[in-house]
């Protein structure tokens, strides 16, 4: 079995835009995001991505234009010497979901599958309560980052269905504890 990672995109990796990432040049990575991912590329450790990009879906971006930015995603990353492994984007508008689109665990149990992974084994990391909801319903274990969304998320407490979660603050902090070993 692979050892997985799976991340959330916007205010895990790179900031959380209120209007967006429309472009590339909105593409702005978070300190030590790119560090984190070359970290579990050296450790042998797959990451997916696994991201709601509802602007495809509300006629905002066109499709051509989020693989502009996710080429501009993995340039970046690959400054840093990181990569992704699988980048897995549900382009559904909020108002029409398909099972993939998160809170759903479409996505994750995709990747899961992809790489033959262990749910119980595989952490989510995001900064959303979509994210550890998709997590519980693929059985994931959940990781909330401080970043993007997480500080409030944490702040209006994580509904008790959904513990444990662990809190980091920032992708790098929940990597390291990973890789150590000590995030449950």
């Amino acid at each position: 079995m692979a050892r997985l990672v799976l991340l959330d995109r916007d205010g895990v990796i790179n900031a959380d835009r209120p209007d967006s990432v429309r472009n590339p040049g909105d593409l702005i990575l978070l300190p030590g995001a790119a560090a984190a991912v070359a970290r579990l590329n050296a450790a042998g450790v797959r990451v997916a991505v696994v991201t709601n990009q509802s602007v495809v879906g509300r006629g905002i971006i066109s499709m051509a234009m989020l693989d502009r930015i996710h080429v501009e995603l993995r340039t970046l990353l690959a400054r840093d010497g990181a990569h992704l492994d699988a980048l897995l984007a549900c382009t559904d508008a909020p108002d029409r979901p398909s099972p993939r689109r998160k809170p759903r665990p479409g996505m994750l149990l995709e990747a899961l599958q992809q790489f033959r992974a262990t749910a119980d084994d595989t952490p989510m990391i995001g900064d959303d309560l979509r994210d550890l909801q998709a997590a519980h319903a693929a059985g994931c274990r959940r990781v909330l980052v401080r970043t993007g969304k997480g500080a409030a998320v944490q702040a209006a407490g994580v509904p008790a269905d959904l513990l444990p979660v662990a809190v980091r603050a920032d992708l790098a902090t929940a990597v390291d504890s990973y890789l150590n070993g000590d995030l449950w």
